[in-house]
């Protein structure tokens, strides 16, 4: 495929005008639209100059990004929608990516599709041609496509559909430039394709339209298709427009519905369907029929439950316990926090305020026990960052190659079980980054009950990154005190997500997800992502740490730290642990990683089964301040708060019964 040279000379280059999420009011708009993993995000960065995460994975773009570019002298707006399939929604997010499509009333809107699903994404093209947007269809992943023997008649398919049509590979900046050169010139044009439906569909769009007294931002014949088929969001705004006369159009949705067999919905889609094999007759070629690659063969083991555990056995192995535990918690820590803070930077700081400030709760602050630089930033930068730092390395490794979506489908049997889909897989490992970024992602799932069960199992079961390297690099040297941390975590996962499918009602998870291609990730994409997470790491987090010794200073300074620690020391004795312990759990709450940096600067004062149960219990404690109020944000208060008390007991009832169990058996950790 040849890609044509860039227009003339003007200032075609996108222009970046700050972070994503900045203010665009009172500019042109150019949304970015398509199904999840076409590359929408990474043409955002292409257009903007801002990065977002860019993931071979669906569920990514979760938010709407905004962004500016300046093209020919002119700012322009750019926003990215989440994924859509339809102007119908299914999800929460396609429902949020519809609604920002109509509100904003863009001048343009960059359809992304992928080339090698060509047939498969154009009925959203006929969907945004007859909603009277002006559409720009913007084709990727052309390399891919050519890969595969497919080739395109770009200007076959441009005559067919009446818009602009534009090739690019987004991952190489190629076709950028015809792009923005499009979108410069576009003028929107009169003779567009319109699809034609069964003549009784057509009458009642023609009856529907004559009712349709106001104005709305698509056309009314879209907004008569999306009322024929049943769509909330519409149906509601007519009401509201319409008023008394939305009765007649009601009469109308319910005579047309009672003359076919099948839901009006799945009538459409299949006329859709067929218009778009039509159009596709003569603009696409598929080359010889090739036999199965090495990646495809690849594809199919991950899936294949007998040979797809075993992978991500190994991936769990060699990513998380490895790379992250061996390497980041273990060797990376002891170089950090034993040699370089440990004694060098911490006895210098220590000796020059112990010094010069004569007071001593001024001295506590600095360098005490939970002082600023002797807790607050030796935990965030000496423990806790290179365990965060190894791990946003290897999710980015792991969500750029596209095995994510294989992982999906491996556990979606498992998930269905718990009243998940295998699409709550992304979250879930997403919890072990960060569990307040991945109680944000449970908005991707499809229902209510599913959010719900997958917001308990993130607070309940899902150690974040830091927490998890810091546990494995305690463990590390009690082998079968790993193991029985991993098989407990494992059951109550199980077991919880067990009775909370059968305890909540509503409807049950059906499972569709993108199958992207599997990609030999780009270092460069890998760098970027693990460098924009580390400074997410430093905005966001390490300010906590900071406040969070400022805030134990000041508990201890008063009292109220004693006070909380005397009311928990009773329950962890009961358990069989140390009153130290009490502290490390009443920290975990303030952070996850920093209570089990508290656990780890007291490895050496506790039994293999003392530390055994305390990773268990600290594992399974209540969520992080961050975390909880995400919860709050995402699912109310009221669920948020039974949540955590739920868990609060569950923990410690969990430790009390492990405890007996193996002092009842005797084992040697």
């Amino acid at each position: 495929m040849k890609f044509p040279s860039a227009i003339g000379k003007r200032n075609t280059t996108p222009q970046s005008h700050g972070p994503a999420g900045e203010d665009i009011e009172g500019l042109q708009k150019i949304v970015i639209v398509g199904n999840p993993n076409v590359g929408k995000s990474l043409l955002f960065n292409r257009l903007t100059g801002i990065y977002v995460t860019v993931s071979n994975y669906p569920g990514t773009t979760v938010t709407v990004d905004k962004g500016r570019c300046k093209i020919n002298g002119r700012d322009f707006g750019v926003i990215d929608l989440p994924g859509m399939y339809s102007l119908i929604p299914i999800t929460e997010e396609e429902r949020v990516a519809k609604l920002m499509l109509l509100e904003e009333r863009p001048k343009t809107v960059l359809h992304v599709i992928d080339a090698k699903n060509l047939e498969r994404m154009l009925p959203l093209t006929l969907q945004l041609i007859e909603a009277g947007l002006p559409v720009i269809l913007v084709i990727n992943m052309m390399d891919e496509a050519e890969e595969l023997g497919i080739s395109i008649d770009f200007n076959d398919l441009e005559g067919k559909l009446g818009i602009p049509v534009v090739p690019i590979i987004a991952t190489a900046g190629k076709g950028i430039d015809q792009l923005i050169g499009k979108i410069d010139q576009y003028v929107p044009i009169l003779d567009k394709f319109q699809t034609s439906y069964q003549k009784g569909i057509e009458s009642s769009i023609k009856e529907i339209e004559s009712f349709l007294k106001n104005s709305y931002p698509i056309s009314k014949r879209s907004v008569s298709l999306l009322l024929l088929q049943e769509d909330e969001d519409m149906q509601r705004l007519v009401k509201q427009k319409e008023g008394k006369d939305y009765d007649q159009i009601d009469g109308i949705l319910k005579k047309t519905s009672r003359k076919y067999g099948y839901p009006l919905n799945y009538i459409i889609k299949i006329r859709l369907q067929n218009e778009v094999r039509k159009i596709t007759s003569s603009s696409l070629a598929a080359g010889p029929l090739k036999t199965a690659g090495f990646k495809e063969r690849l594809s199919r083991v991950m899936i294949n439950p007998i040979t797809g555990i075993p992978i991500l056995i190994a991936i769990l192995y060699l990513g998380l316990y490895q790379f992250v535990g061996v390497l980041g918690a273990g060797k990376l820590v002891n170089l950090i926090e034993g040699t370089i803070f440990g004694e060098k930077i911490n006895p210098v700081i220590t000796k020059f305020v112990m010094s010069n400030v004569p007071y001593r709760p001024i001295q506590d602050l600095i360098v005490g026990e939970y002082g600023i630089i002797t807790l607050g930033i030796t935990y965030a930068v000496a423990i806790i960052l290179p365990i965060v730092g190894t791990f946003f390395l290897v999710f980015s490794v792991i969500e750029d190659s596209g095995y994510l979506p294989r992982l999906s489908m491996l556990v979606d049997r498992v998930f269905k079980k718990i009243g998940l889909s295998g699409r709550a897989v992304i979250p879930m490992v997403l919890g072990l980054g960060c569990s307040t970024m991945a109680t944000m992602v449970t908005r991707t799932q499809e229902t209510k009950r599913e959010r719900v069960i997958s917001t308990l199992l993130l607070a309940l079961a899902v150690p974040c990154s830091a927490q998890l390297g810091v546990i494995f690099a305690i463990l590390a040297g009690h082998p079968l005190a790993l193991f029985i941390w991993f098989v407990v975590v494992l059951l109550n996962f199980i077991l919880i997500g067990f009775l909370a499918a059968r305890i909540l009602s509503g409807e049950k998870p059906s499972f569709y997800m993108e199958l992207p291609p599997l990609r030999l990730p780009k270092i460069s994409n890998v760098l970027i992502k693990t460098y924009s997470r580390m400074v997410w790491y430093f905005k966001e987090v390490f300010p906590i740490f900071i406040v969070v010794s400022v805030l134990i200073w000041i508990s201890q300074l008063t009292g109220v730290l004693r006070v909380i620690t005397n009311g928990l020391e009773p329950v962890v004795n009961l358990i069989g642990l140390p009153d130290e312990t009490a502290r490390v759990f009443l920290f975990g709450f303030f952070r996850r990683d920093y209570g089990a940096a508290g656990l780890y600067s007291m490895q050496n004062s506790l039994t293999g089964m003392q530390l055994t149960v305390a990773a268990v219990i600290l594992t399974l404690f209540v969520p992080c301040i961050a975390q909880f109020m995400m919860m709050i944000k995402e699912r109310g208060i009221k669920t948020a708060v039974l949540i955590f008390a739920f868990v609060l007991f569950f923990a410690f009832g969990v430790g009390f019964v492990l405890n007996q169990a193996l002092v009842a058996l005797g084992l040697q950790l």
